[in-house]
């Protein structure tokens, strides 16, 4: 990587969460309380899908992978977020912070595939149900994750490509907590503007072009159930109000991450801390207390655990 960058800076310097002692101890508090139930919560519905046979389907093995990339997301960030609540030089290596902007959007980038593939899933059960099986077959599901992991890779080296080149000399100071395209690329010795539009584009148009078109897929299913049975519109938009809540929460501050992508940094810390914090730890919670079958396989899995304990 240094044969590639000749660049003077060797770290960036991070932004501080907060300055106050007391303040330092809440949100450590918080924050390791949440990333624990992300670990805990992601990773129960990953080997609840797993190790329950009533949930080999289509519609959960989507749900799986979202939980395996949940973990990741937050993983990119949170554990050092925390370790820098009480570090006075909060810095970090050229290497380490073009390793953690390329994984945030690897990850980001396979959760927005992964979340069409599960909009994909729900129009094809609710609109087409006796074809459902032969549509979503396990070749079908297969091939939506392995495209979710391929637009997460173009659409991180796509910009990671064009970061990794310029040269940076200073000042080094990223102007947030966690590195990213947008706040690095400013820091670089040259003329960006045209880079910034491209990654304004990659990000945020792409953030909002995926959202737009999941809300209408949402919409159009919600009207083809209206005009086919009126009485299953409700179980219907039960059904797809936890995907339109999970949809909501993650792109709503990846779109004003990067379509305004240097905003008050007040904003951007809330922002980036409900993209890595609060909506990877909701996700488990909202599939599973919405969804029956889930909560009864959880009760099945946590009585067998229980029941192998107390056999040994």
């Amino acid at each position: 990587m240094d044969q590639l960058n000749d660049s003077v800076v060797t770290e960036f310097v991070l932004l501080g969460l907060a300055q106050s002692l007391g303040m330092q101890f809440f949100l450590s508090f918080f924050f390791s309380l949440f990333y624990l139930g992300i670990i805990l919560g992601n990773l129960f519905i990953v080997f609840t899908v797993i190790l329950d046979p009533h949930l080999h389907s289509p519609m959960y093995f989507l749900l799986a992978n979202l939980s395996v990339i949940d973990v990741g997301l937050s993983s990119t960030t949170v554990p050092r977020m925390i370790s820098d609540l009480f570090t006075d030089c909060k810095v970090i290596s050229f290497h380490n912070c073009m390793i953690q902007m390329f994984f945030i959007h690897v990850m980001g980038g396979v959760e927005m595939g992964l979340l069409i593939a599960m909009a994909y899933d729900r129009y094809t059960a609710i609109c087409k149900p006796l074809h459902y099986l032969t549509i979503m077959n396990p070749k079908m599901c297969m091939l939506l994750v392995v495209a979710a992991w391929v637009i997460g890779v173009i659409h991180a080296v796509s910009q990671f490509v064009f970061v990794i080149n310029l040269p940076f000399c200073g000042p080094n100071n990223v102007g947030s907590f966690y590195c990213d395209f947008p706040r690095v690329i400013k820091l670089a010795c040259m003329d960006t503007y045209r880079l910034e539009f491209v990654v304004t584009a990659n990000s945020g148009f792409i953030s909002m072009g995926t959202f737009f078109f999941l809300i209408v897929s949402y919409i159009f299913i919600l009207v083809t159930v209206r005009q086919h049975s009126s009485n299953d519109l409700s179980r219907a938009f039960f059904t797809l109000s936890a995907h339109i809540t999970v949809v909501v929460l993650f792109f709503a501050p990846c779109m004003f991450l990067y379509v305004w992508p240097f905003p008050a940094k007040s904003l951007d810390k809330f922002f980036a801390i409900v993209d890595f914090v609060v909506t990877p730890v909701l996700n488990p919670a909202i599939y599973t207390l919405r969804n029956k079958d889930m909560k009864v396989a959880m009760r099945r899995l946590s009585r067998q655990v229980v029941s192998s304990r107390e056999m040994n």
